[in-house]
């Protein structure tokens, strides 16, 4: 039971993680806490070591040093598979869709369930149609529709479904409105407030400092391979977000620094 003014343990804590890539160090001593029920604004310019930090958790890469807790307790991330059995699940920009099959071969590929050897197809649409139903996920006419017929909105709210159908508890977006209108990007920000209500962890990785002060619970801002700040929402403003991003620091006041 958590105690009173204490903060609950983060379900994900990343402590002193260091990534080299030959001579080049691209991660410095970064600590980043994500905790359950909030969405975690990852902001920095490019080049700020988003998506090196993002591919550790992820376990694409290994940290070269540092620890990764998971709901409080030491783990070792050696590939993706691994970041998955704890329920980590990442959605990059790209989507990893296949555009010539339908929404549920989508969500069950490569996890596809059988029934006396063969494909259980009742049971993969009643199940995608559940998972989608429990985002609001209601603009697609079919869950039998060819991904390459649905919208860049529609197509990341499956990328979303999928990654949540396997008991994730964290969910990390990589710049999930980029090339969206505003109807679709509209859908994709009520998703992930959806996610958060649901208890889980999301880390968003954006440019879009609109999107972030609309979804964001806390903000975290990397500068030059640094994590240089992280705090609530409400103790930044777009301005100091900007300073973070740019010089690695603000002048206003806005979010706790880490000391060098």
């Amino acid at each position: 039971m958590a105690v009173a003014g204490i903060a609950p343990e983060p379900l994900l804590k990343v402590r002193e993680l260091d990534k080299h890539f030959g001579p080049v160090q691209a991660l410095y001593h970064v600590d980043l806490d994500l905790p359950s029920g909030k969405v975690t604004a990852l902001c920095g310019d490019n080049g700020a070591g988003k998506s090196v930090l993002t591919k550790c958790i992820a376990g694409v890469y290994q940290a070269d040093h540092g620890q990764v807790f998971w709901e409080g307790h030491p783990v070792h991330i050696h590939a993706a598979r691994d970041a998955s059995r704890l329920g980590i699940e990442t959605v990059y920009q790209d989507l990893a869709l296949c555009d010539n099959l339908d929404i549920v071969q989508n969500m069950f590929l490569g996890r596809e369930r059988l029934r006396n050897r063969l494909l259980d197809e009742d049971n993969m649409e009643r199940a995608a149609a559940e998972t989608l139903a429990g985002l609001r996920v209601t603009t697609v006419k079919s869950i039998r529709q060819p991904v390459a017929s649905l919208s860049g909105g529609q197509r990341q709210s499956i990328a979303v479904a999928k990654a949540v159908m396997w008991n994730s508890k964290l969910v990390i977006m990589d710049e999930p409105t980029a090339a969206l209108g505003v109807v679709q990007t509209r859908n994709v920000l009520d998703l992930i407030k959806t996610l958060r209500d649901k208890g889980l962890a999301v880390m968003v990785i954006s440019h879009n400092l609109n999107d972030v002060f609309e979804v964001a619970d806390r903000i975290a801002v990397m500068y030059l391979g640094r994590l240089v700040v992280q705090d609530d929402a409400a103790n930044f403003d777009r301005q100091s977000v900007v300073d973070y991003m740019t010089t690695g620091g603000s002048s206003r006041g806005g979010g706790r620094a880490k000391e060098s």
